[in-house]
């Protein structure tokens, strides 16, 4: 059954006669969390980790209204240990562009919550990085809104076509980890509305249930208290049927405001909710209207997917073999090739006799973050591992690169050598900063075993690693880099000394098997980065981390670089193939208020392969300031070599459209519009033509 907004808002008339009939104290109960500090210290010192079980808030037991059961996320469910399905992060399946397989994975996700006994998914992050340092942009798609936007729609379509409650976060403008309890983003309408809030709405429209909170502020109030982000924009203007809940412990920090600027429910404990807001009411600083409005709204929600429940979701749904193949086809899509001169990729099983592994991350289990969306799978497959196992009988030797002279050596007497290096944990991820002027930030930093943060140093590898490939690189002609990592990494300093690059993010569980079936062939590459790459690091937004106040800008990624003339590194949209593709018979129009770009695409190569189609739209002819051009669209295809498909792209009119912030509406501008197809944002990758968008009268 799908539990859409039309099915949600029919429990409408049962969640307010359910109200009637629930004192105040028994409404602010609904709109609290149940786990308190001390029960996360208790757990933490038996050896349980962050939402090894589900955490609740409210539920009412005399009325059978069913408690909010919070299970983190994105890259999987955080709940349990040693058994969930652990998935390739975010950026990784941004890179493969297909909203069917996010859709799958969601799906997944939901079965393994329910089977935990949870019911919503506090893990679909769609936050936009304006610049790819920080620290947790591996939870979210890329740097692109309206890919944001698409990839996020369909993890929730997916959570939620199993009953399970999707939680879209950090509403919004959380994209600074370091300085996210304290700083105040500002920015002008047009940016807010066009680049940090239209993927957000995007999830709203296609029924996401649940939507939390920002830690930081947004033009002063914070995020958790915000009258005009929570009320104005997200329940008013878009019409929003669920509920905000809060980010955990420190997401709201008044009661009066946070009750008043919309927030629903304080997770996960209960410090400003409780008693505090029962005397708010009381004394009349806030109206039980309000706590009638949340708590209809927490009701209508959790009583739609309890009573839409007609699936059965047993413990043996958890990390079973078609979620691991699921994180296994997520990995593979997502390797994207970036250089492969001369050929050198894929490596020949029959030829390659000895292999060197180098660097300290051939050898490590690494899925990324150590924070709150930290999956506890069953195993782990090292890189080292899946190379091993794919070239059984070659000898796979393994060197951690910190002897320059002993790492050449190897390189020299092997046939080939894979460079695995980047970041971890440690380099980037959720932070919290231990303190003993704050108990609460002391008690869960502890937990979170790692220094995360934001990437303040370089955006490029640790100087040892660039050290390793430039002395170690040349010395063997068939070498590659496999860089791991959950957003941009600087490539220009060395990227001349291999002869092959491949990104593979933090691929998950299954990651290892992924990046060894790619170099061997077994997998011809296919992800697309969800990022651009620049020369150099000054064109893009600069960010002082430990911010108290910041502006986010209009420009950001490839938009910034094509706004300024600016040649990238590597483009937006880009990622090579082991085969080859061709486009011809390129169309455009406009038809049914819609932009249609079509075009046939043949696989003129060997090879089976996948390719990602583009579509873009460009605003050379705009009267106001605007993009050179913009994603709209993307779809993924298979093609057997010789074979040919014809693939067409719809993007609404709509998406066409600029926010005018005098008037506070959005307009299309009518006038003719650059469209463009192909299989990256670069220029020489695209086939350009044009067409004329008029307001319908």
């Amino acid at each position: 059954m799908k539990v859409d907004k039309k099915y949600r808002l029919a429990y409408d008339t049962k969640a307010k006669e359910i109200v009637k009939q629930l004192s105040l104290e028994e409404k602010v109960y609904l709109m609290s969390g149940n786990i308190t500090l001390a029960d996360m210290q208790e757990d933490f010192k038996k050896g349980k980790h962050y939402n090894e079980t589900p955490y609740e808030a409210g539920g009412n037991e005399r009325l059978g209204v069913p408690a909010m059961k919070f299970i983190d996320g994105p890259r999987g469910v955080v709940a349990g240990t040693g058994k969930s399905t652990c998935f390739p992060v975010s950026m990784s399946r941004g890179a493969t562009f297909d909203k069917d397989l996010e859709e799958r994975i969601g799906k997944a996700i939901g079965k393994e919550i329910r089977a935990y006994g949870g019911n919503l998914f506090g893990g679909v992050c769609i936050n936009l990085p304006p610049n790819p340092g920080w620290g947790r942009s591996q939870e979210t798609y890329g740097e692109e809104s309206f890919h944001l936007g698409i990839m996020g729609s369909a993890l929730v379509k997916g959570v939620q076509s199993e009953n399970v409650i999707a939680c879209v976060k950090h509403y919004a403008f959380n994209s600074m980890e370091n300085a996210r309890f304290k700083v105040n983003v500002k920015t002008d309408k047009r940016t807010e509305r066009e680049v940090y809030l239209s993927h957000f709405k995007e999830t709203i429209d296609v029924g996401a249930a649940s939507v939390m909170s920002a830690y930081n502020k947004y033009q002063g109030p914070h995020c958790g208290h915000n009258d005009y982000l929570l009320n104005q924009v997200l329940k008013d203007e878009w019409d929003f049927d669920g509920f905000v809940i809060s980010d955990f412990i420190w997401g709201i920090r008044d009661t009066v405001e946070a009750a008043n600027g919309g927030m629903n429910i304080e997770m996960n404990d209960t410090h400003q909710f409780g008693e505090k807001l029962i005397e708010a009411v009381k004394n009349g600083q806030v109206t039980e209207d309000k706590i009638d409005d949340a708590v209809i709204r927490i009701i209508r929600t959790l009583l739609a997917f309890t009573e839409a429940d007609d699936k059965k979701y047993e413990q043996e749904v958890i990390g079973n073999k078609e979620h691991i193949s699921l994180a296994l086809e997520a990995a593979e899509k997502s390797m994207t090739l970036i250089k492969n001169e001369n050929r050198t990729l894929p490596l020949s099983k029959s030829e390659v006799k000895r292999l060197a592994v180098i660097g300290k991350l051939g050898e490590k289990e690494n899925i990324g973050d150590h924070g709150s969306s930290r999956v506890y799978p069953p195993y782990v497959v090292t890189p080292l591992e899946g190379i091993k196992k794919i070239i059984p009988n070659a000898e796979v030797i393994f060197d951690d690169g910190k002897d320059l002279a002993k790492a050449k050596a190897l390189a020299a007497s092997v046939d080939a050598v894979v460079f695995v290096v980047g970041f971890n944990h440690d380099d980037e991820g959720e932070f919290i900063e231990n303190t003993q002027d704050d108990q609460n930030l002391t008690a869960i930093g502890v937990e979170f075993d790692a220094v995360g943060g934001d990437r303040k140093e370089s955006l490029g590898l640790h100087e040892d690693e660039v050290e390793l490939i430039k002395e170690v690189g040349p010395v063997n002609r068939n070498s590659v880099a496999v860089l791991i990592g959950g957003n941009m990494i600087m490539i220009e300093e060395w990227k001349k000394d291999v002869s092959s690059i491949l990104m593979a993010y933090y691929p998950g569980m299954e990651g290892g098997t992924a990046i060894a079936k790619t170099i061997f062939g077994e997998v011809n590459p296919s992800g697309k980065l969800p990022f651009v790459i620049p020369t150099d690091e000054k064109y893009l937004p600069q960010i002082d981390w430990l911010a108290d106040e910041i502006t986010y800008d209009y420009y950001h990624g490839y938009t910034k670089l094509e706004k300024e003339g600016i040649e990238p590194s590597v483009p937006y949209g880009f990622g090579l193939s082991y085969t080859r593709f061709n486009y011809s018979n390129v169309a455009f129009e406009v038809r049914d208020e819609n932009v249609i770009a079509r075009c046939d695409v043949t696989n003129t190569g060997d090879l089976v392969g996948d390719e990602i189609v583009q579509m873009y739209v460009g605003f050379e002819h705009s009267q106001i300031d605007r993009p050179v051009k913009v994603l709209r669209g993307f779809e993924r295809i298979t093609l057997i070599p010789g074979e040919i498909k014809t693939v067409e792209i719809s993007c609404s009119l709509d998406k066409l459209k600029w926010f005018n912030p005098e008037k506070s509406i959005w307009e299309l501008e009518e006038m003719d519009y650059e469209v463009y197809i192909g299989n990256s944002s670069a220029e020489q990758d695209l086939m350009k033509g044009k067409v004329s968008a008029f307001v319908t009268k």
